[in-house]
C-alpha cells in the first residue's frame, strides 16, 4: 500500500521540471542542483507513490505520470496564487478534436462536470472524422480510433469496447425469430449486414464460430453512430460497440440479436504532440476524461 506521507516539494518540483523539459540536466540547471540530485528525487517520489512516472530514456510520461502531473501542476498553481493577487487572466483555452459519436455519447453527457470542476479552462471542441491515420493539425489534444501505436504522437488508451450485432425491433420482427440466437451461418446469412471501414464483421464471426466471409456488399457508413441510426431505421444489422451505443439499447431503438460479444481490436485514444502535457490545462483534461470514463454513467 502506498505511503500516506506527503511527497516532498523537492521531489514534486523535480518531477514537474523533468516532465516539462524532458531532460534531467536542463531540469537540474533550472532547479540549481546536480543532475544526480534530480534523478534521486524522482526515484524517491516513484518509490513513495509506488508508480512508474516515466516510460523510458526520452522521459516520456507513463499513463500514471500523465495523471499525476496534472495533479502536481494544479497544486503548484494553487500554491503560487497569493490571496488578493489574482492573475489578470486565468482563462486557459484548450482545443480538443473529437469524433462525432464519441462526443455525443461519451463526452457531452459528462462535460458539465468538467466545466464545474475547472471553470478557468475554456474548451474549443472540433469534430473530426474517425478514420485511421487522420491528424487534426490544429488541436492540442485529439481523439483517434484504431489499434495504435501512433508514432507521430504521444498517446494513452481511453476506451476499449466489445462488439455485438443489433437491429431495430421492427427488423427483428420481419426477419426473425432467430431460434439459435443468431449463432449459425444460416441465421446470419438471412440478414442485411451493414458495413463500416471502422470495424470488421470477421472479429465477431471468429469469436462466435461463424464461417461466413466478411460482407463485400451492402450499405456502408464511415461513422459508428450513423451506422447505428441506419440500423434503427430498419436498414439491417450492425455490429455495435456496446458501451458507445448503449443509448440506442436503453431507448429501445435497437435490440441485441446475440448474447455473445467479442472484444474489438480498435479502441479510442487521446493523442498529443510531445510537450503538450507541459500545459496544466492539457494534462488536467486528459486525466479528468480518463477518470470520468472509468466511472459508471
Amino acid at each position: 500500500m502506498a505511503s500516506t506521507r506527503l511527497p516532498s516539494t523537492q521531489g514534486l518540483q523535480a518531477f514537474e521540471a523533468v516532465a516539462r523539459l524532458r531532460s534531467v540536466n536542463v531540469a537540474a540547471e533550472e532547479l540549481s542542483v546536480t543532475p544526480s540530485a534530480v534523478s534521486h528525487r524522482i526515484r524517491q517520489l516513484e518509490t513513495q507513490l509506488e508508480l512508474k512516472l516515466f516510460t523510458g530514456n526520452d522521459f516520456g510520461l507513463s499513463a500514471d505520470g500523465v495523471a499525476y502531473l496534472a495533479r502536481v501542476r494544479e497544486a503548484i498553481a494553487a500554491l503560487q496564487q497569493v490571496p488578493g493577487r489574482e492573475p489578470a487572466s486565468q482563462v486557459r483555452r484548450l482545443r480538443v478534436a473529437v469524433t462525432p459519436t464519441f462526443s455525443r455519447q461519451m463526452l457531452l453527457p459528462r462535460l458539465a462536470e468538467f466545466r464545474d470542476a475547472y471553470p478557468t479552462i475554456e474548451l474549443m471542441l472540433q469534430v473530426t472524422m474517425p478514420v485511421r491515420n487522420f491528424t487534426a493539425e490544429d488541436a492540442d489534444i485529439e481523439l483517434r480510433f484504431g489499434t495504435g501505436p501512433f508514432h507521430d504522437r504521444e498517446f494513452c488508451q481511453l476506451l476499449a469496447d466489445d462488439v455485438s450485432p443489433v437491429c431495430s425491433p421492427a427488423y427483428l420482427e420481419r426477419h426473425g425469430p432467430f431460434e439459435q440466437h443468431f449463432s449459425t451461418d444460416a441465421e446470419v446469412a438471412r440478414v442485411q449486414m451493414l458495413r463500416t471501414p471502422l470495424e470488421s464483421w470477421r472479429i465477431w464471426f471468429k469469436a462466435c464460430g461463424i464461417g461466413l466471409p466478411e460482407p463485400a456488399v451492402g450499405h456502408q457508413f464511415n461513422d459508428l453512430g450513423l451506422a447505428l441510426d441506419a440500423a434503427a431505421e430498419d436498414f439491417g444489422v450492425v455490429l455495435m460497440h456496446l458501451r458507445l451505443g448503449r443509448a440506442w439499447l436503453d431507448n429501445g431503438r435497437l435490440v441485441r440479436l446475440s448474447p455473445h460479444s467479442a472484444p474489438s481490436p480498435n479502441a479510442y485514444f487521446l493523442c498529443w504532440r510531445p510537450g503538450t502535457m507541459e500545459r496544466w490545462e492539457c494534462a488536467t483534461f486528459v486525466e479528468w476524461l480518463r477518470q470520468a470514463l472509468r466511472e459508471p454513467g
